[in-house]
């Protein structure tokens, strides 16, 4: 008798859980259902709001992107430019820039005349030179303007040019003299200049000093 009640509540089990799968499955099924209707709904109402559409009638016309313009190098611009800031003028005078004193000495703009003091008497380590001895004006003319964009990148402060006394030259005048004094000046990398001190160069050298 025990084992007929036992098998009739298993069954019944068996039933209730058939029973709770059976409408889990009704109820996935009516929500399948429901969110179809709504697509078709919202799709009803898109091409209603959008009227009547027809196809575009083919051409044989092509579309060609408008012609890209040529490359142009970089380096090539940023060369010519940097050519074009270090260049210097030899129609530049620089006579009346300069100090009536022996040494002719020049200093830009809101640099005091005590740094002058300081640079005639050898206050700054010289720290590096250029010597122009038998080049011709533009050779020497370019090499000042390298010279010069080199120390500043390496962080001179103080260095020489040496110009010579114009005693090998026509005339024994020192044609380059003038030139190098009308050079520094339009550097803007120059902050003042003298005639060296004899030890230096005396009257064959200028001492520069430039930008910190």
């Amino acid at each position: 008798m025990s084992g007929s009640i036992k098998d009739f509540a298993a069954l019944k089990s068996l039933r209730n859980e058939l029973k709770a799968q059976e409408e889990q499955r009704k109820a996935a099924e009516a929500e399948r259902l429901e969110r179809e209707k709504q697509l078709r709904a919202d799709t009803d109402l898109f091409r209603r709001s959008i009227g009547d559409v027809a196809p575009l009638t083919p051409t044989d016309k092509t579309h060609s992107p408008p012609p890209r313009p040529l490359p142009i190098a970089k380096h090539h611009l940023a060369d010519e430019q940097a050519a074009l800031e270090q260049s210097l003028s030899d129609e530049f005078n620089v006579d009346t820039l300069l100090d009536t004193d022996e040494g002719l000495s020049y200093a830009r703009e809101g640099i005091s005349s005590d740094t002058v003091r300081k640079l005639r008497r050898g206050h700054w380590v010289i720290q590096g030179q250029l010597d122009l001895h038998g080049m011709r004006r533009e050779e020497a003319r370019e090499a000042l303007a390298e010279f010069l964009r080199n120390a500043v990148k390496r962080g001179q402060r103080c260095v020489r040019v040496i110009h010579g006394k114009g005693l090998g030259s026509i005339n024994k005048e020192p044609v380059l003299k003038s030139k190098v004094r009308n050079w520094l000046v339009q550097k803007d990398e120059v902050m003042a200049f003298c005639q060296a001190r004899a030890v230096d160069g005396g009257a064959g050298a200028l001492v520069v000093l430039l930008k910190a």
